[in-house]
């Protein structure tokens, strides 16, 4: 998939996740759906060219590095008789299960020894990441989301960052596997269930039947998947669907038999 569809597709996640962690206000589930699909991008560090890769320069660049150095190392000590002799470097190690629950894992410890500075560069960094893929338009209204919620939280907003960092891991790995889950539909496919092995390869790439894959960029992804998923994250978006139904009732619903004067 390319960026701007594993951020969309990360976005709505992050609406049908967060009512599931106990994110119960419109400004809270905007972070939450901001950093999901900020960290649907994450898993594409391991290809020097991604969005991830290139976000903030020298640095980013320098994670990417290593993550293909351990992604290629790991690959070489635990491929299957029957997996590819390619370097396993892209479509790897970030692209499995284990490594989402495992940064979100280190998330979640991260922002809870942190505290709320920690939460704030995390979701800060969600921010960006989506916004590189969605388009400016989404650093501002992530950024006033945020200052709503630490307004909404009273005389101690930094005690409410603090108290999120549980659930912000959840949206990190949530991001992760649903560009785990996207890339599975792709030709390729995605070895997200690493490591369990399946006929002879550890690596064994998930993917539907040929007739359901797409090509990454191409016809099917622009055309459907992508516009698909732009509705969705409008009718996802808390109290859209109530104010869908409620407008719907309003013009095509029975108006009443109107009862004339005597």
């Amino acid at each position: 998939m390319m960026g701007r569809t594993h951020a969309l597709t990360g976005w709505c996640a992050g609406l049908v996740v967060a009512p599931l962690t106990g994110v119960n206000s419109i400004a809270q589930a905007v972070v939450f759906a901001s950093t999901t699909a900020g960290f649907a991008l994450l898993p594409d560090l391991d290809h020097p060219g991604a969005r991830a890769s290139k976000l903030l320069g020298p640095l980013t660049g320098g994670v990417s590095w290593l993550l293909r150095k351990a992604s290629g190392a790991l690959y070489s000590v635990t491929k299957g008789p029957r997996d590819e002799n390619g370097k396993g470097t892209h479509r790897h190690l970030s692209h499995t299960v284990l490594f989402a629950l495992a940064i979100g894992a280190l998330t979640a410890a991260g922002t809870a020894a942190g505290g709320p500075w920690a939460v704030a560069g995390v979701v800060l960094l969600g921010l960006l990441l989506a916004e590189d893929a969605l388009g400016d338009w989404l650093l501002p209204v992530g950024g006033a989301a945020v200052i709503w919620w630490v307004y909404e939280a009273g005389p101690d907003p930094l005690a409410q960052l603090d108290a999120v960092s549980g659930y912000l891991g959840i949206a990190v790995a949530a991001g992760c596997i649903t560009h785990c889950l996207g890339d599975a539909l792709t030709e390729s496919g995605c070895p997200f269930l690493f490591p369990v092995p399946i006929a002879g390869e550890t690596w064994y790439e998930i993917r539907p039947p040929s007739w359901l894959r797409f090509r990454t960029g191409k016809g099917v992804e622009n055309a459907v998947i992508f516009p698909v998923f732009t509705v969705l994250a409008f009718v996802l978006f808390p109290g859209a669907w109530e104010l869908g139904v409620e407008v719907v009732d309003r013009v095509f619903g029975d108006p009443g038999v109107a009862t004339a004067e005597p």
